[in-house]
């Protein structure tokens, strides 16, 4: 794997060369401070525009293009990083050498006919096709319940934070819902296009001069533009006294979610100590939480950690019996009072260090974690893969204890299942 960057002035182009793959994945990924406000409108312009572009004018003719191009693969993904919200639209194409001459050029071209050529009339996305995207997303909107995991985790980032971007619901809001229209919709496109700050990531076996000459020719956005504001979420003062919400669902399991936010890290401690630390915290493979709550204590049926970066934050997942809560919540305080006062060994972190390394080591073998893993390095200015692994070997037993005495466990949500098992 190879890795350059180069700044077209209005956006970023990142290139990573492998020959691992028979095919070229692009992602054009924009990016924006986040807005409550738009996410609604965001959400279903993103479903909106795989819908039909003004060439194809519908479902039907997108997918014909697209089993022409030797079955190139399009879609989109919304997500929220820190302070950000970010949409990207993925292209997954055969190599030239696989299919006739210029197929790749052909799929780059229609990329940027979904993206930038719309079905739009008198500055208006058509009703219908909006219609049909908002029917669908109201679907998914009434039915988030019926993930309890993904809702407890919705619900407990509320209860920790209601005016943080923590809280926001990334697939977007009922009442939002209706008071979009054709002309908003498609003011909000504009404003994405033309003002969200842009990022490419090109993975595959290429030409660097003939990809770079390739994505300019048909990616042109008209502004020079840099974030200002930092991508690192900054939490709330930590409570004096812990908080516990319970909120009942229609299901036999209860879901347990805890959030631990982390205040004034060092990077070190953020891009090292930490990682490491959640590792045999609760996110490794034989972490203290897995091995003392679940296998020895029998608490759950499953339970993790996972530390973000973005936003100052460990968070803590279990599935549950209602009955085994108080006793959970009681062996997971304790287990992180261990890790605050030193109470691993040097087995657990040398497990930790090899299983993140053996994960940065084996990054070449997905296209997606390659470009997340770029992007992380780019927004933020993380060390490049060669000098992580070689500080990841020094990290000490003294800086993951350090790291852990700024987590606070603050918030604690309980999803609980209400439906006898019996019935």
């Amino acid at each position: 794997m190879k890795y350059i960057k180069k700044d077209l002035g209005s956006y970023n182009l990142h290139l990573i060369n492998t020959d691992k793959f028979k095919t070229i994945t692009v992602k054009v990924l924009f990016h924006a401070p986040i807005k409550k406000d738009d996410i609604t409108k965001r959400s279903i312009i993103s479903n909106l525009l795989l819908q039909s572009t003004n060439k194809y004018n519908s479902r039907r003719n997108l997918t014909i293009k697209s089993e022409e191009l030797y079955s190139a693969d399009i879609n989109v993904n919304k997500q929220r990083l820190g302070n950000y919200i970010f949409t990207s639209f993925n292209l997954q194409v055969l190599e030239n050498k696989y299919t006739e001459n210029n197929n790749f050029e052909e799929a780059i071209e229609f990329l940027t006919e979904i993206l930038f050529n719309p079905d739009v009339e008198n500055k208006k996305f058509k009703k219908e096709k909006v219609d049909y995207v908002k029917q669908d997303l109201l679907v998914k909107l009434n039915s988030i319940k019926e993930t309890p995991g993904r809702y407890s985790s919705i619900r407990l980032f509320e209860t920790f934070d209601n005016k943080s971007p923590l809280s926001y619901r990334i697939m977007g809001y009922l009442d939002d819902l209706e008071k979009i229209d054709e002309k908003n919709l498609y003011e909000t496109y504009i404003d994405m296009i033309n003002n969200d700050f842009v990022d490419i990531f090109v993975v595959g076996d290429f030409d660097n001069k003939e990809m770079i000459s390739l994505i300019k020719k048909y990616f042109k956005f008209k502004k020079i533009k840099k974030p200002k504001k930092s991508y690192i979420l900054k939490n709330r003062k930590a409570r004096l006294k812990r908080l516990f919400v319970k909120e009942e669902i229609d299901n036999t399991q209860s879901n347990l979610s805890i959030a631990c936010p982390i205040y004034k890290l060092t990077k070190y401690e953020r891009d090292y100590a930490l990682v490491l630390g959640n590792l045999i915290f609760g996110g490794g493979v034989d972490s203290k939480l897995f091995r003392d709550v679940r296998e020895t204590n029998s608490l759950c049926y499953s339970i993790f950690s996972y530390y973000n970066k973005m936003d100052n934050m460990i968070i803590i997942k279990s599935g549950i019996d209602k009955i085994n809560y108080q006793k959970a919540v009681t062996l997971i305080t304790k287990k992180l009072d261990e890790m605050k006062k030193g109470k691993f060994n040097e087995d657990d972190i040398s497990s930790a260090k090899e299983e993140l390394i053996n994960y940065l080591e084996g990054l070449d073998e997905d296209e997606g974690r390659m470009i997340n893993e770029v992007l992380t390095e780019e927004i933020l200015e993380s060390d490049d893969i060669k000098t992580r692994i070689n500080t990841i070997k020094k990290v000490k037993k003294s800086d993951i204890v350090k790291a852990f005495k700024k987590v606070h466990m603050d918030t604690v949500f309980l999803l609980e299942g209400v439906l006898d098992e019996e019935n």
